[in-house]
């Protein structure tokens, strides 16, 4: 049987490896957590947005993690209406399952300080922009 490989497929997934592999770093290199937390917080995230902020960001992500990002989104329920750090965190927590040994404040400050890293400053800084003071205290500085 002859492999066939399609170099563009091949670095999406060293992409998404590579942006995993420093999201657990941050979770004593558990794989599952970082992979776990990522989807939670971006899910979380991509709903406190509108369906424009929430477009402009995912332009950004690599190709994996944008698919990831936009796995079960209903634009016509978005943004969320309670965009309280506690409502935040709960969906994370409820997204990220009973199996995730990572608090979800955890959760979110790694996954900002990984698109901080990752994304332009400007694209961060309008996201942050459009949240809440309490969900921006989320964000590295």
């Amino acid at each position: 049987m002859t492999t066939l490989t399609i170099p563009a497929l091949e670095g999406a997934v060293k992409k998404t490896n590579v942006w995993i592999e420093e999201l657990a770093e941050d979770f004593d290199g558990d794989y599952h957590n970082g992979y776990q937390a990522l989807r939670a917080c971006l899910h979380a995230l991509r709903d406190c947005l509108t369906v424009e902020e929430a477009s402009d960001l995912a332009a950004q992500l690599p190709l994996i993690i944008r698919g990831l990002y936009y796995e079960g989104w209903n634009p016509a329920k978005v943004p969320c209406t309670d965009k309280s750090l506690s409502a935040f965190l709960g969906r994370i927590e409820n997204e990220m399952g009973r199996a995730a040994t990572v608090a979800p404040e955890q959760a979110a400050r790694s996954v900002f300080k990984l698109l901080a890293v990752h994304c332009t400053i400007g694209q961060v800084n309008h996201v942050r922009s459009h949240l809440p003071k309490s969900l921006q205290s989320l964000w590295p500085l």
